[in-house]
């Protein structure tokens, strides 16, 4: 081996094999397990955490290739694949799997998967295999027995003492469970409009876990480890570093997103908070809210894919600033169809009754319809474009931002998550339009309680209703008010915001019911001031009438009667008086 340490990310399904590879991975000098993990969700929050907190954590990642038998895993194999190269161009990625087919091996090499060894392939094969790939170089298997040979030549002689190695697994060990918590308390401090205590809490919180992982790199790392890793406690986080900066393979290759840390910063952000919970908490239905969880962070996994190699792609065409803005739409189009076709498979068919529908010829059908209602309506796409391509200044509620400050960052990342989330509703818009109760979309798509047809016609009006209060009532308001409202990825869901935008070129062009509801507006913003005052004046005028006429009336009256009671009291004993004197 190489005097680099290979420290590899192991994803598989099956729990006996991933231990059984551990264990004896863990016995080979120079090499480390970072991580262990079940699911390609947890594979990227936990390479997006090491992203934003130590990229030399990991250089390579090893990984099944679906789970050997169902046609349906190894596609999503493939498209998981297709997101890590996306995310991380530069971070190497051999399959151990026990698929065989060259054709899928072959669409595997096509997107960039580095090396392939098969399940049974013996152990210093496989760790030679491991260390070529690493390195920068490719290992499709086949007669390799010089590679291992040379491999084991190189392998050091030498190991790490006993306590030594466990104090090192202690150390690391303990750092990646701060490191865990705090890319959370982190992510928890971007979310807008956090309370001012929840604010202070949390930032209370990253200060400690910041000195508990500088008391733990000091209290457990060797002497030569302090030296070369000194972590100061700092106020602010750092600037997320990118994973794929810290690979330095033999070969020449691209760096992450052709655009350093600004766009890799950002992504490496929104891929953390899609790991949050995907519930719904506004009182707005979603189209995507049919979805089980792991359905739509699939869809919004593959839809930030597909932007990635959208901007990849326009880099490379050298259009400029007006030409961005002349064909945004188009490109969120485009986004909405690549979306279409790689989520539901550009091949795949249904059968309804007699007739064998393709599924995304289908879809696409809807182009008009969903670009009207959906994406020409997404706000701040150019400047999201053109922040990301030509890193000019975010100006949003009327602030300009600079390119490379941490709230420019935070007001990009909001409007990504509504861009990821709108496109989003408007791959499954065609497919409730279409094809809503289809058992197959059932079984394959929907979470529980949207099963019955009863639930789906419901969910569909509800949709209904709400285009049309958007399209009359909703709309009209926030443009009324300069306002756009975004849909973000909080810890608990879900949420929404707003942001100010000047929209009078919008407000212009009103007619109709909208044009009403402006003008409404306008009226009762005129007239309330006025009103509250007559509705004052009248108030006190009435209370003057209950409480100093009325009220004194009542109380004049109240009084003689009583006075009245008590002259009678006084005359009856008077009359008593007299008769007693004259008996």
């Amino acid at each position: 081996m190489s005097d680099r340490p290979l420290r590899l990310l192991l994803f598989d399904q099956d729990p006996i094999f991933r231990l059984g590879l551990r264990v004896a991975l863990e016995a080979i000098p120079n090499l480390e397990v970072t991580g262990v993990v079940e699911t390609d969700t947890t594979a990227l929050q936990i390479l997006a955490e090491i992203a934003q907190e130590d990229p030399k954590q990991v250089n390579l990642v090893v990984l099944e290739f679906g789970n050997g038998r169902s046609t349906t895993s190894q596609q999503l194999g493939l498209q998981f694949c297709r997101q890590l190269k996306a995310l991380y161009p530069n971070l190497p990625i051999l399959l151990l799997s026990s698929v065989q087919e060259q054709g899928l091996l072959l669409a595997a090499k096509s997107i960039g998967v580095n090396g392939y060894c098969p399940k049974g392939t013996p152990l210093p094969e496989l760790v030679a295999a491991m260390q070529e790939v690493a390195d920068g170089g490719s290992y499709w298997f086949q007669d390799t027995q010089a590679i291992i040979t040379d491999a084991i030549n190189r392998v050091s002689p030498y190991s790490p003492l006993p306590f030594s190695r466990l104090r090192n697994n202690l150390r690391l060990s303990g750092i990646g469970y701060i490191d865990a918590t705090l890319a959370a308390v982190i992510a928890q401090l971007q979310v807008p409009g956090l309370p001012v205590l929840d604010r202070a809490i949390l930032a209370g919180q990253r200060r400690e876990l910041l000195a508990a992982r500088w008391l733990l790199n000091r209290l457990l790392a060797s002497s030569q480890e302090r030296q070369e890793e000194d972590i100061p406690v700092a106020d602010e986080p750092p600037l997320i570093p990118s994973l794929s900066s810290a690979i330095q393979p033999r070969q020449t290759v691209s760096p992450l997103l052709s655009l350093g840390t600004l766009q890799s910063n950002l992504f490496a952000s929104c891929v953390t908070k899609l790991q949050f919970s995907l519930k719904n908490v506004t009182d707005v239905p979603l189209e995507i809210d049919i979805f089980r969880e792991e359905k739509k962070r699939e869809l919004l996994y593959l839809i930030l894919q597909k932007l990635t190699e959208q901007l990849d792609e326009l880099r490379a065409s050298q259009l400029d600033v007006n030409q961005l803005y002349e064909v945004k739409n188009i490109l969120l189009r485009d986004l909405w169809q690549a979306a279409i076709t790689d989520f539901f498979g550009k091949f795949s068919r249904i059968r309804i009754g007699n007739q064998n529908i393709e599924v995304v010829n289908l879809l696409l059908q809807n182009i008009e319809v969903v670009q009207r209602d959906i994406l020409n309506k997404i706000p701040l796409v150019f400047e999201l474009y053109s922040y990301l391509i030509f890193q000019t200044e975010l100006r949003i509620d009327n602030t300009s931002y600079p390119v490379l400050g941490a709230e420019a960052k935070s007001q990009a990342l909001m409007i990504l998550e509504n861009l990821l989330i709108q496109v989003a509703n408007g791959v499954v818009q065609p497919l409730l339009n279409s094809l809503a109760d289809v058992e197959v979309m059932k079984q394959n798509l929907y979470g529980r309680q949207f099963i019955s047809t009863r639930e789906i016609e419901r969910f569909r009006n509800d949709l209904s209703w709400k285009y049309r209060l958007i399209n009359y009532i909703n709309e009209p308001k926030a443009v009324f008010e300069s306002r756009y409202d975004l849909f973000v990825i909080a810890p608990r869901g879900i949420a929404n915001t707003s942001v100010y935008a000047p929209r009078n070129q919008e407000l212009a062009n009103f007619s109709n019911i909208p044009l009403i509801v402006t003008l409404f507006l306008e009226f009762s913003d005129a007239i309330a001031p006025r009103l509250k005052s007559l509705l004052s004046f009248l108030g006190s005028g009435i209370v003057f009438i209950l409480t100093q006429i009325i009220g004194r009336g009542l109380g004049l009256i109240g009084r003689g009667i009583l006075q009245g009671i008590g002259s009678v009291s006084l005359l009856e004993k008077n009359l008593r008086r007299n008769s007693d004197r004259t008996k």
